[in-house]
């Protein structure tokens, strides 16, 4: 069985997605049901535990979010974006098992499949600010990579 952690990422920020409409709803149950069709792929650990903890931590992440893009208010945000924009931010200060660049990276491109034609340079940014006020940020993670090739 292989499972794909790009499509989990995607069924958890749909399962997301519809949680802002039916806040009172079980967000696992949504989930659960929104993964159904392609069960077989996804990884149910990793799901299970990245909407929990992002349900659990949404205001605080909101917060952030918030502090990161003052100039954008929670509710002037699309719901694609916020859904986005919540799962990362979670991934990005809360669970130390994904690193911070893939769950950067994994917020792009599902911006780009699903959100507007700005989202994904909305949410580089606003992640990029959220990770260098976390404290998983090191200096390191700014300097340019030097190529092994340009030293000798």
């Amino acid at each position: 069985m292989s499972v794909n952690r790009h499509l989990s990422r995607t069924i958890a920020m749909q399962s997301l997605y519809e949680w802002n409409f039916h806040p009172d709803s079980d967000v696992l149950e949504i989930t659960h049901r929104v993964m159904k069709p392609v069960e077989k792929d996804v990884d149910i650990e990793y799901l299970d535990r990245v909407i929990k903890g992002t349900a659990a931590a949404v205001e605080e992440i909101d917060g952030l979010i918030e502090k990161a893009a003052p100039e954008w208010p929670l509710d002037q945000i699309s719901v694609i974006d916020k859904s986005i924009l919540r799962l990362a931010g979670y991934e990005l200060l809360k669970d130390q098992d994904i690193p911070p660049k893939v769950a950067i990276n994994e917020a792009v491109e599902i911006a780009k499949t699903f959100g507007g034609e700005n989202s994904s340079k909305f949410i580089n940014g606003v992640l990029g600010t959220l990770y260098r006020q976390s404290d998983r940020y090191t200096e390191e993670d700014d300097k340019p990579k030097v190529d092994a090739e340009q030293t000798k």
